[in-house]
């Protein structure tokens, strides 16, 4: 199995409603991903959090899952709105567990 991580910095003019839209969003994209095991989205409260404001997690079951997730038109429309609402920088990061 393969655990992706994805914290998303945000604009200082991306509103909390973007921001809460954008956690919907990733939510929305578990039914249209193949290989999914979990899918947790959230804002990050964490004082540590480098003005990371949004984790995205998700349980693959393999690596040929994970690269079907980035090209998915499902994916890319939610990557098109971050885009849209002001990201700033974000972080990758994917384990084999």
């Amino acid at each position: 199995m393969i655990d992706h991580i994805v914290l998303v910095k945000f604009a200082e003019t991306t509103t909390q409603e973007q921001l809460t839209e954008v956690v919907t969003r990733f939510r929305a994209l578990r039914p249209h991903l193949k290989g999914v095991v979990d899918l947790q989205a959230g804002i990050n409260f964490s004082e540590k959090s480098q003005g990371y404001q949004v984790l995205l997690s998700v349980r693959f079951e393999d690596r040929a899952a994970l690269e079907a997730y980035g090209p998915n038109p499902e994916h890319q429309a939610v990557a098109a709105f971050i885009r849209e609402v002001g990201r700033v920088d974000s972080i990758i990061a994917d384990i084999e567990i």
